[in-house]
């Protein structure tokens, strides 16, 4: 299973998604917002904010602060967002992909290279990992929903590019342009996704012990509870035995 599965599968976990539920709107408000604001408010006629609609709705994202977020970007007096990509390594030379969305470039910069220094990282420039990661489209479904066999034909006929099932689920991958159109086809034929997002996805992997994944649970939470951080993306590779321990 890919390191950022295991990584959901982590915090579900340990309750984190709970526990910092508020803020996790806030990411999801401030992504819709900047949808809004670059393009139509019809999330009919916007991909990206009908992505982003459909995220926050997978994480129980109630429907007011949705609308909310539209009606900011409608109004006129929502802050200018800067979409910023700053790439590192953590402990034991793991790639990390780290994606912000800031008012405040100098800010955000320096707040990530504080947290990467201080938990065994390395900012590194742009670029620097990148090449280990290719740009795709995410579809998740739960195993409930068929059987391989089921979801890979539907996936197929949907214009999908690849399927992983296994006993937690379904993850179904396309080409990152493909994501929309291939979900609203999925979803006429298989129901409503549990997720629908764009990745990075690794192309290759770094292998890690129960030490530096411990070192690293705590530099992907230190990012990620950073207001400016969206998301933190890694290549992480873990052996069943060490993710049980964690």
């Amino acid at each position: 299973m890919a390191g950022h599965s295991k990584w959901a599968n982590i915090q579900h976990r340990k309750g984190r998604q709970d526990a910092v539920r508020a803020k996790l709107f806030s990411k999801f408000s401030k992504e819709i917002t900047v949808a809004a604001k670059m393009g139509d408010p019809d999330p009919d006629k916007n991909p990206r904010l009908r992505l982003a609609i459909k995220e926050a709705k997978a994480q129980s994202m109630p429907k007011d602060n949705i609308e909310r977020a539209i009606k900011k970007a409608m109004g006129g007096d929502a802050e200018d967002y800067e979409e910023i990509r700053y790439e590192g390594y953590g402990p034991n030379g793991v790639a990390i992909i780290v994606e912000a969305m800031t008012d405040n470039r100098n800010r955000t910069a320096s707040n990530v290279r504080s947290t990467f220094t201080k938990n065994g990282g390395n900012l590194g420039e742009t670029g620097s990992v990148g090449f280990m990661f290719e740009r795709k489209g995410e579809v998740t479904y739960p195993a409930s929903v068929g059987d391989a066999d089921t979801v890979l034909m539907a996936a197929l006929e949907a214009g999908a590019e690849d399927v992983e099932s296994g006993d937690e689920g379904h993850t179904i991958w396309c080409a990152d342009t493909d994501l929309s159109e291939v979900a609203t086809a999925l979803e006429a034929a298989l129901g409503e996704s549990t997720s629908t997002k764009l990745v990075w996805k690794p192309t290759t992997t770094t292998e890690m012990d129960l030490e530096s994944m411990q070192k690293l649970m705590k530099l992907i939470e230190a990012l990620e509870d950073d207001d400016d951080v969206q998301r933190v993306t890694t290549n992480f590779e873990a052996s069943d035995a060490v993710m049980e321990q964690l």
